[in-house]
């Protein structure tokens, strides 16, 4: 069997000799014409730039490429457009000035490429000229390509200050853009996130955003019909319901889609890993979860309006929007509530739940990652067995871990649901099907659990010393159980309590409903 070359085209779902092809060129025709400028979002090494790279070929007249794909016979191949592609995806910009000069370097290459003089210096007006003198050579309409238009900014989204100027110096640059309409055809922009039309592309007004536009929603990242035709001769002999579960799930209001990238790799390997985690680290987040205190449990039910997903701004950063838009929340479900429409987010997939959570823990804790390991599975064997005696063990070991020093000064240490978020980010870590916030017609439970035919419903609690229920008592008092009691065959309930100054667990109570 050849080796899967790891850049395996989007072009086409037909198999050649040298390469997989997955047919993606119908949204080229689509999108032409069905406007002009556009906007896409999706995660990181989701495809973005090799869809980019096709479009490019399309208006570059590469009819060679598009021989027996769906484009071919629908495109016209005499016409050749003259295009601008830029790309921000490689390195880090840490300056203004590094911005600029990158911007530069893009250009010169342009202008050389185009054998088109310049005499100008600052980057917005170089672009300008660039694409005014491009349709006065060619006497067709220029096209515009930008990738990862907003990683400058992502690259320093922690540092408030500097992502403001990167953001003013993209804003000035994009600028242009509005300016040229009699001059261009086509206008296609991707990146990871999408901030507001008022901050960066201030009177681009006629930008389509398709980012949750039902209609390419699989432009990127691949459809389980499109797994299953282009690599079939790969698939024989692997559990696709496990494949499904670790890398299928991105939902862009449309069918759920695998993604590329760790498809492509799972295939050369034949290995379940997290190969699209570790391809960033996303320190930036954990920066947001410890200041704004967040509830770790609630990333398994996430609601949120279009509004909150669309976009934000550096001054104005929602986490979950955050999240979302980095590929770490997928859209699970949605309703109308009065005019609005509401989603539900969650993991897109077992390889982003466990990933993201073991990430968050080693943060959380600095436990050392030998101890959290044996944590990890103490706490699965304990729970698979229903042993409460190691449960309880394994609870107050896992905190014991927890060096002294790591709670001095951290704002995380005072507030219940620091406990319960080590504790969930322990489960989530391990795979296992969690649900924060569990409603019921009497109240939310904590964390409700699910292993096997056993549903484990836990309420987290401070402890204090009035004479309030205990935890495990308010399980009782608001019958949380009743959820459950028709579909699982048995029920736990389990309530757990934790001294700030002890820095542990000070009560553990469990009962069994009969």
């Amino acid at each position: 069997m050849k080796k899967l070359p790891i850049g395996a085209s989007t072009l086409t779902s037909i198999k050649s000799e040298n390469c997989y092809y997955v047919d993606k060129t119908h949204f080229v025709k689509q999108l032409v014409d069905n406007g002009r400028y556009y906007f896409l979002s999706r995660p990181r090494r989701f495809g973005k730039s090799l869809f980019l790279d096709t479009l490019k070929q399309a208006f570059l007249a590469e009819k060679k490429y598009f021989q027996g794909r769906f484009l071919e016979p629908l495109w016209d191949w005499n016409v050749k457009y003259p295009v601008i592609h830029i790309s921000f995806g490689a390195g880090v910009l840490e300056s203004p000035e590094q911005l600029n000069e990158v911007l530069s370097y893009n250009l010169d290459h342009l202008f050389e490429s185009y054998q088109i003089e310049n005499k100008y210096s600052l980057p917005n007006i170089r672009f300008q000229e660039l694409i005014r003198k491009l349709y006065q050579k060619y006497q067709q309409q220029v096209v515009i390509l930008i990738d990862e238009y907003d990683k400058p900014i992502l690259d320093n989204i922690t540092d408030t200050p500097l992502a403001i100027k990167m953001r003013e110096g993209l804003k000035n640059f994009y600028s242009v853009i509005k300016d040229c309409d009699q001059w261009l055809k086509f206008v296609f922009l991707t990146g990871v996130s999408k901030f507001s039309k008022v901050s960066l592309f201030s009177g681009l007004n006629n930008l389509k955003d398709i980012t949750l536009d039902s209609r390419y929603a699989c432009l990127c990242g691949y459809t389980s019909e499109e797994l299953q035709t282009t690599f079939q001769d790969r698939l024989e002999e692997v559990d696709l319901s496990l494949l499904k579960r670790w890398y299928n799930g991105y939902n862009f209001l449309g069918e759920p889609v695998y993604n590329p990238y760790d498809v492509l790799l799972y295939l050369d390997s034949m290995q379940f890993q997290n190969y699209w985690f570790e391809t960033a680290t996303p320190s930036f987040l954990l920066k947001l979860i410890k200041n704004q205190q967040y509830f770790l449990p609630n990333l398994e039910n996430v609601k949120s309006t279009e509004t909150l997903l669309s976009s934000f701004d550096i001054d104005r950063i929602e986490l979950e929007t955050l999240l979302f838009q980095t590929g770490y929340l997928t859209i699970t479900g949605q309703k109308q509530v009065g005019v609005r429409q509401v989603f539900k987010l969650s993991y897109p997939n077992l390889e982003v739940q466990m990933s993201l959570t073991d990430y968050i823990l080693h943060d959380l804790t600095t436990t050392d990652l030998t101890t959290q390991e044996n944590n990890k599975i103490a706490l699965y064997e304990s729970l698979e067995a229903a042993d409460f005696e190691t449960l309880e063990k394994t609870f107050h070991a896992l905190f014991a871990s927890i060096p002294y020093n790591w709670y001095v000064n951290n704002p995380m240490n005072d507030y219940e649901g620091y406990y319960a978020s080590v504790f969930y980010c322990y489960l989530a870590a391990l795979g296992v099907e969690l649900i924060g916030e569990d409603t019921t017609n009497r109240g939310r439970i904590d964390l409700t659990l699910k292993l096997d035919d056993k549903v484990y419903i836990i309420e987290f609690k401070l402890a204090d010393n009035s004479n309030q229920n205990s935890a495990l008592q308010q399980i009782k008092q608001q019958r949380y159980f009743e959820k459950y009691q028709d579909s699982a065959a048995t029920i736990y309930l389990i309530g757990v309590e934790f001294d700030t100054e002890a820095k542990n667990i000070s009560r553990f109570d469990w009962e069994l409903v009969s």
